[in-house]
C-alpha cells in the first residue's frame, strides 16, 4: 500500500523527530555534563523531580524500558542523586526519590536549561511552537490508544 500524502508527510515528521531527538540528546550531555550526569539520568531525575515514583511509573511516564530505568536509578543512587522510599501503594516496587544532592543538580541543570531554551526558541515564532507541541503531543496521544505491534 501507498502512502497517502498525509501518510507521507507523518512518517517525514516521524524521520525529523529521531533526528531531533539525536540532536537533544547531545545537548543535554552537554549541559549535563558538568554536574555529573548525561541525558538519560537527567531524564530520570525530571521524571520524579514533582514527586517520588517507581521505577515503572518513570518509565511508563517517560516511555523507556522498565529494565533501562531500573538501572539508570541504581546508577543515580550510586551517585548520590536519588534513593529509593518506601512505597505506600506497593510493598515492593520502591519510590525512586531525589535526595538532597540531586535536587541541587537538577535545580543548576534547569539554570543552564533555561538560557539554552531561550536562545533556541528565538529561533521560532512562539504560536509556531506551541502549534508544533499540540501536534505532537495530538500524534502521541493517538500511539498511545492505538497500539500498533
Amino acid at each position: 500500500m501507498a502512502h497517502t500524502s498525509a501518510g507521507r508527510t507523518f512518517t517525514d515528521l516521524v524521520l525529523e523527530v529521531f533526528r531531533f531527538n539525536g540532536r537533544l540528546l547531545t545537548a543535554g550531555d552537554r549541559l549535563s555534563k558538568p554536574v555529573g550526569l548525561t541525558s538519560a539520568r537527567w531524564q530520570i531525575l525530571g521524571a520524579i523531580e514533582d514527586q517520588g515514583r517507581s521505577v515503572a511509573q518513570i518509565a511508563r511516564r517517560m516511555g523507556l524500558a522498565r529494565q533501562n530505568v531500573q538501572r539508570l536509578a541504581d546508577v543515580l543512587g550510586e551517585q548520590g542523586m536519588v534513593a529509593y522510599a518506601p512505597n505506600p501503594d506497593h510493598r515492593r516496587a520502591k519510590l525512586v526519590c531525589l535526595t538532597e544532592r540531586g535536587q541541587k543538580a537538577v535545580e543548576e541543570l534547569e539554570r543552564h536549561q533555561a538560557v539554552w531554551a531561550n536562545q533556541m526558541a528565538s529561533c521560532v515564532r512562539h504560536s509556531e511552537m506551541k502549534l508544533a507541541l499540540d501536534v505532537l503531543r495530538k500524534l502521541r496521544s493517538a500511539m498511545e490508544s492505538r497500539r500498533v505491534d
